[in-house]
């Protein structure tokens, strides 16, 4: 008898942990799916259309949609119960979710203006400019491209299946394990090198740890955005290797691989994992507050009432006390010992 209780226990976190990594797979598919099928419902509609410069963005929002509408089933299902849509893909309605926003974006600049700047001072940027009508309407369409793009990567990745990682891992196991899977699938990238691998892996850490301090994409998003927006629309260079972004400014770097990336960009040196370093001890200093209002657990109380027994002594003065009449007090009457006004 005495040992059920652990080992029933024991088998309910193995369920739950299985639940979870089930979980995790699942959504991992559905990304997969989503990622496809988004895909083709936007060339098909652009193609009809013919607005073939819009289909990376349509991808992003029907990939939203699909991501949405699939975590939120899957979290349904697995919380028994009805859910918010906006908890379950990572978004959750809170006062500071614009500030956090704009602190991710802030770190996320710096991250892109470290990189960019050793170049920019070895000489190394080659910059032409291109300010036709038709250039500024292509950078507002990839400005909103990139933002649909990386909330949808982020939805996808740290929304819903890195916490089904937590769930069934820990946070520390978590991060361990999604960045791993990240940087090996990242080496399947046709320019992929063994830099891009490792820079690729300390980024899924630094935006997991994004996602740990706050327990929303509010911030990771900003940082993800502003980081990738920064080089491709402001400094004109490669994102993981895709040049079409940039348009109003384009920019070739010469240089050496450990410092440019060559032809994959900046996400592809030696020194952008030096940044990305530095970058996560910055996140944590600047995080430090939503930590504790987002992430520290609720303290509840918890024990038995405690009423001590008074002395026996004192019960026994209070008995006393009670059980002793009053004593009485005499009111006697009192003589004037001054005159009166007619002096008599």
């Amino acid at each position: 008898m005495t040992q059920s209780v652990p080992s029933s226990t024991a088998t309910r976190s193995k369920v739950r942990r299985s639940l979870q990594f089930a979980l995790f797979a699942v959504s991992m598919l559905w990304f997969a799916l989503s990622d496809s099928l988004a895909g083709r419902a936007a060339h098909g509609l652009t193609t009809r259309f013919d607005l073939d410069a819009a289909s990376p963005l349509l991808a992003a929002l029907f990939l939203i949609f699909l991501l949405a509408v699939g975590f939120s089933l899957f979290e349904g299902v697995a919380r028994t119960g009805k859910t918010s849509l906006r908890l379950a893909i990572g978004l959750p309605p809170r006062p500071t979710a614009a500030r956090e926003w704009s602190v991710g974006a802030a770190i996320g600049w710096g991250i892109a203006v470290a990189s960019v700047l050793p170049m920019a001072l070895g000489r190394t940027l080659h910059v032409s400019f291109w300010t036709s009508q038709r250039a500024f309407g292509l950078l507002f369409l990839n400005l909103a491209t990139l933002a649909c793009s990386v909330l949808a990567i982020e939805i996808a990745l740290r929304g819903y299946p890195f916490r089904r990682l937590i769930e069934a891992l820990g946070p520390t196991w978590a991060t361990v394990a999604m960045a791993v899977t990240l940087g090996f699938l990242h080496g399947f990238h046709p320019d992929a090198t063994g830099i891009s691998i490792l820079a690729t892996t300390i980024a899924t850490v630094l935006l997991s740890i994004a996602w740990l301090r706050t327990h929303a994409l509010w911030l990771p998003w900003g940082l993800h955005f502003a980081w990738s927006a920064s080089v491709a629309l402001l400094f004109g260079l490669p994102v993981r290797g895709v040049d079409t972004f940039a348009t109003v400014i384009q920019t070739r770097a010469i240089g050496p691989g450990w410092l440019t990336g060559d032809d994959f960009g900046p996400d592809a040196a030696f020194f952008t994992i030096i940044v990305l370093l530095a970058a996560i001890v910055v996140l944590v200093r600047a995080t430090s507050d939503y930590a504790w209002d987002y992430t520290r657990p609720e303290i509840i109380a918890a024990g038995y009432e405690v009423n001590p027994a008074p002395p026996a002594a004192h019960s026994a003065m209070e008995q006393q006390a009670a059980a002793k009449p009053p004593a009485l007090v005499q009111i006697l009457p009192t003589t004037s010992q001054s005159r009166s006004v007619d002096g008599q």
